[in-house]
């Protein structure tokens, strides 16, 4: 078959969303956030966003995510583009953070809908703008994710905010492949969308997103990578048949709240991450065995 026309994209086609490693006494490790970071992009990210969902934002403080920012664009060098998640549910601080990621060198910013208050769709329009105003040079991906947000970020208002120049991207993270396909009719095609779920990885790129924003990249980089060059590669069955492979992991990683089984998958694969930070939990006894079975016919295929 045909290859798949396409410009590239302005973050790549594979992202990792990454955890945040801890010690065993619960401190941010810095180190090993570095050298995770390094290994992301050996097997096949593009780029990485840190202090995200994943990345466990809500229990950092803002000198842990600037810390963390500064240890992960310094590992990854020029190989990837750092992204950096500033968004809040407060305007001010979401405005002060894109704008300290930007001073400390990040190559984008992850801003979140912002959560719990439940802005009208006007406030919506005048938050993100004012975080764009605020970092005019640094490009910016919009995070739509209602099931953890409680507030949807409409379409109309997506597309109006495309007159920000800085707005390039998008995450859409709502379980709709259908979005992806608002979002280009609305948008047009120089709006990058980004799957926000790895399990719908194939078929938004299918109805034209650009890549994917990914959890399991962390413990199936290559394959993921692989996955997404034979769909761009006009090769449907072999995409497909890495989909269905992966697919046992993409499901596994999400029986439960993100990142508490993400976390357990790379301890299992030799990372000492560290749990996540109360209130999460680390991932039970079943949990692992679960994993651990799902990894290791992973590995044979």
């Amino acid at each position: 078959m045909t290859a798949v026309p396409t410009r590239q994209p302005p973050f790549g086609r594979l992202v990792t969303a990454m955890v945040t490693p801890f010690t065993g006494d619960g401190s941010v490790d810095c180190d090993l956030a570095g050298r995770l970071a390094v290994h992301l992009v050996d097997h096949g990210s593009d780029a990485i966003v840190v202090c995200g969902t994943t990345g466990e934002s809500p229990t950092l403080s803002w000198d842990e995510q600037h810390r963390l920012l500064s240890a992960v664009k310094q590992a990854v060098g020029p190989r990837a583009a750092v992204l950096a998640g500033t968004g809040s549910n407060c305007t001010a601080e979401a405005v002060e953070a894109t704008r300290e990621a930007a001073e400390l060198g990040a190559d984008g910013a992850l801003v979140v809908v912002p959560y719990y208050n439940k802005p009208p769709q006007e406030g919506l329009l005048a938050h993100f703008r004012a975080i764009a105003e605020a970092a005019p040079s640094l490009p910016l991906m919009i995070y739509n994710i209602p099931g953890r947000t409680g507030c949807q970020l409409d379409v109309d208002t997506m597309a109006e905010l495309r007159s920000c120049p800085s707005i390039i991207s998008y995450k859409a993270a709502t379980g709709r492949v259908a979005e992806v396909s608002e979002l280009r009719a609305r948008c047009g095609t120089d709006l990058a969308i980004y799957s926000g779920d790895d399990s719908l990885t194939l078929p938004a790129m299918a109805a034209g997103a650009a890549g994917v924003v990914s959890v399991a990249s962390h413990v199936a980089g290559s394959e993921i990578r692989s996955m997404i060059e034979a769909h761009l590669a006009g090769e449907p069955d072999r995409a497909e048949s890495i989909h269905r492979q992966l697919w046992p992991l993409f499901r596994t990683l999400f029986a439960t709240t993100n990142p508490i089984p993400v976390k357990a998958a790379l301890e299992l694969d030799g990372w000492p991450v560290g749990a996540p930070r109360l209130p999460l939990l680390p991932a039970d006894a079943a949990m692992r065995t679960t994993l651990s079975t799902v990894l290791a016919a992973l590995r044979q295929t």
